[in-house]
Formats: structure tokens, sequence, C-alpha cells
């Protein structure tokens, strides 16, 4: 791959620029919002001028309801070879783009699982997707020469790549990121009914369950409307344990002792279904199953007692150690601090601890 062009440059596309044009890829960036483009270019994200020629790939970075047309317009243009886009819903995108006429032999859906609180070009990094899955949804028509090349961009921008249908990535989706989001959105609605004071005493367990309700609510509209019947059969299914939650603290406060007891199994029943499911994020994501050990390196600086400060970070991160390789620190006082973590917890932690001052590699 050479040249690439990016057309949208909030925290994805200009994470994707910077990635490209770290490795030696001229990267055109085109966005409606020219002051986007200027912080991108800024950046070192690439260059807004138009490319020339076609570019051996698009990479589509839009809400879901923009995608099939933004491709539609830039193929009749011909900006590109190849195109594919990062929206977190594909079923639908795609069928839009055969609606209008879209080359689909040469089109790859994808859709990088990274992201930050922070939005815009001014938060976007190099390094996003390191490690990350990246999921790209071929169809029958899309040609060999296509997928090769979103290969290469998912290799590129340090990702894991993982083929699926449309349809199995949205409902995997609804799962993983459209219902969470959703109910940390709801959730976080009842602090607006709450006194000033208990708002105050809202501490790391809110914090952690609401913390993606901070995105963009339009960007988050477009992306439930898409994939409606996905979220909409989990959201049923949600409800039904929740009524059964609450009728079971119904019978707790107003029941007999034989209602009591069997409310008692109920919630008991439900709490450990939810330990259970965690559990099973814990030893896919976290409990370093997912490949050897990967070093971060910590610059402890010059005093001791920075390493105090360091693994109360670590802590604050929530990230396990697998271990830690610590030099004399006191005949070496301007030495590093090596950390072992898990391949998956990689991004977290070091997105932590940068966030904290600390520089890590």
């Amino acid at each position: 791959m050479h040249t690439a062009a990016v057309v949208g440059t909030g925290l994805i596309g200009t994470s994707i620029a910077l990635a490209l044009t770290g490795r030696g890829v001229t990267t055109h960036l085109i966005d409606r919002d020219p002051r986007s483009v200027r912080i991108a270019v800024a950046r070192g994200a690439g260059t807004p001028e138009p490319p020339s020629a076609p570019v051996d790939i698009a990479v589509v970075c839009v809400p879901p309801s923009d995608v099939a047309r933004t491709i539609a317009d830039h193929q009749k243009a011909e900006l590109a070879k190849v195109y594919t886009d990062v929206a977190s819903v594909k079923a639908l995108p795609h069928a839009e783009c055969l609606a209008l006429g879209c080359d689909t032999t040469a089109l790859v859906g994808g859709h990088p699982l990274a992201g930050r609180e922070r939005s815009g070009p001014l938060s976007a990094r190099a390094d996003l997707f390191h490690y990350r899955h990246w999921v790209l949804t071929p169809t029958p028509e899309t040609r060999e020469t296509a997928l090769n090349r979103a290969l290469e961009l998912v290799s590129l921008c340090g990702a894991v790549p993982v083929l699926l249908d449309p349809p199995d990535h949205d409902r995997a989706m609804a799962l993983i990121s459209h219902l969470p989001h959703l109910m940390a959105s709801l959730t976080a609605a009842r602090l607006l009914d709450g006194e000033d004071y208990v708002v105050r005493l809202a501490g790391r367990g809110m914090r952690d369950v609401t913390r993606i309700a901070a995105g963009d609510a339009r960007l988050w509209t477009d992306i439930l409307a898409a994939n409606a019947a996905a979220v909409s059969v989990l959201l049923a299914e949600l409800t039904a344990d929740l009524r059964r939650t609450a009728e079971a603290l119904d019978r707790l406060t107003d029941g007999g002792p034989g209602q009591q007891d069997a409310a008692l199994a109920d919630l008991t029943d439900i709490l450990r279904r939810g330990s259970e499911g965690r559990a099973r994020i814990a030893t896919t994501l976290g409990g370093g199953r997912t490949g050897p050990p990967i070093s971060l390196s910590v610059s402890l600086g010059d005093q001791n007692r920075r390493l105090e400060r360091l693994l109360d970070d670590v802590s604050e991160a929530r990230v396990d150690l697998e271990d830690m390789l610590l030099a004399d620190v006191a005949a070496s006082p301007f030495g590093s601090v090596e950390l072992l973590v898990a391949p998956d917890a990689v991004r977290p932690l070091t997105d932590a601890l940068r966030d904290r001052g600390w520089a890590v590699r």
C-alpha cells in the first residue's frame, strides 16, 4: 500500500491516518469540516490535497447512515481502488450500498473495536488500534484483492483482524457494545434526578458503569437506529430480567416469610448469572490467555517514592499485572520498571498511565 484516503477526520479517521502516515503511506484527508482537516494535518496525519490518481484504499469514517451515500459519491469520483468503512453496524450500510448501485466487489465493511471517551482529531493516536480487534465483513461478491488490501490496512494499524458476516457482526455488537451503551445512558440519566449531595457521593462504581454514556448522543442514535432489530431483542430479554428483579424486591418488602425466601433465591440467581457472565470476559480478555505477556517500560524518574505512586495508578486503572521486573532503584534512581501485562490489557493500561503523566514504552 502506497496511498490512502481517509474520509472523516474525527477520532477514528485521524488515528487511522496517523498510523498509515507513520508507516510511510501517503494519506489524503477529506472532511466537510475544514477545521477538523486542519487539526488532523497539524497532527501530522496526512495531506489535505486531493490525490492525482485513485488511491489504493479509501477508509470511510462517517456515521452508519452516511456510509452508503459517501461510498457511492466517492466511487463515482474514482477516489480509490478499494473502499472500507469503520461503522459499528454492517448489514444496513451494505444493503444501502447495493440499493445505490455501488461496486461492492471493491468494498469490504470494517469496524475497528477501539475508541476513547474523547472525540475529534485532537484525541487521535497512531497506536489506538494496537492489539485491538478489527472486524472485516467481506461478502460473497467481494474481490480477493479488495479483502487483501483491507487486511493490509488492519496490519499497518497494528490491529488483529477478525472476519465475520455482516449480520453476525451486528448481533455481536448489539450484545457487547450497543446494549451496554444504552444501559450506561439509562443509568446515567437517573443522576439528573439525584440530589446534589447524592451525586457528590458517586464513586468508582457509578463512574465505571456510566463511563461510556459520555459519547455523542446523535452518533449513538444513528448507531442504535441502524441496528435496532438486534438491540431490541436483547433489550426485551433484559426487560424480563429487570421485571423479575423488581418483583423479587417487592416480595422482600411486602411478602411473607415464604415469599421472601423465594425472592432471595431469585436475586441470588440473577446476581450469580451476572458474575458468571463477567467471568467469561475476564478469562478471555484480562487473564493473560490471549498470548504471552507484553512488557511495558515505565520511567520512574529520580524519586524512589514514584514506584509507590506508579503501583497506585496501576491499581486505579484496574489492570492486573502478570509480573513486574524491578531494577535496584536505590542504585539506579533514574531507571525504569518493566510491567508485564496480558496483550488485551496493553492499551487500557498505557492510556491510563499516560493520562496520569507517566512515560510508557
